[in-house]
């Protein structure tokens, strides 16, 4: 897991280290030293931690004119056992929220598993979005079927065209931009 790293073909567009009004500004990386884990196994060390034993994240874009975010995810989402959910809204998309963040992508291919408890903090993140939307891309069949055993689908979307996404092959804005239409015909009657 070492060398599974994020996404990093948008740093000329963003870096979160870089950004004056995102949870990760003034963070410093090393190039080799591994000092976090998801269980026994080293992770590379560009991923955030964010108060997580289990799930790190990376910020690939923020856009606060067009109020989005794509945020990458690695590792084991653990509601259950580690309340991931409380510290992934609380550490990060809070404050997103209050930079005028209101349309989330995340991206799941490296979720290796899912277990949830309560849909709380999964509400409180979807009441506060106005007329935004949080889209999940590319999380693992188990995964999917996890958050619907979970009665996440109200305040997530995921699955259908939102699996086998190519989302590496478009610029942020693109993606943005494909997402929001995929979400619109979704709720049109």
């Amino acid at each position: 897991m070492h060398e599974l790293e994020p996404f990093y073909n948008w740093r000329h567009l963003y870096v979160a280290a870089d950004d004056s009004r995102s949870p990760f500004h003034g963070r410093s990386y090393s190039e080799i030293y591994c000092s976090h884990a998801v269980y026994n196994y080293l992770i590379h060390p560009q991923w955030d931690e964010f108060g997580s034993a289990t799930l790190y994240l990376k910020v690939l874009q923020c856009d606060y004119n067009l109020q989005y975010a794509v945020i990458e995810l690695l590792g084991e989402w653990n509601d259950l056992l580690y309340n991931d959910i409380m510290f992934f809204y609380r550490n990060v998309i809070e404050d997103m929220l209050d930079q005028g963040i209101i349309h989330f992508i995340l991206i799941g291919e490296n979720i290796l598993n899912f277990h949830a408890d309560g849909d709380d903090y999964y509400q409180e993140w979807f009441d506060n979005l106005e007329d935004g939307w949080i889209v999940c891309l590319n999380f693992r069949d188990h995964v999917v079927d996890e958050f619907v055993r979970a009665r996440l689908d109200y305040y997530l979307a995921f699955g259908g065209k939102f699996d086998g996404f190519n989302w590496r092959a478009l610029e942020p804005e693109q993606l943005f931009e494909k997402i929001n239409e995929l979400v619109m015909k979704r709720l049109m009657p």
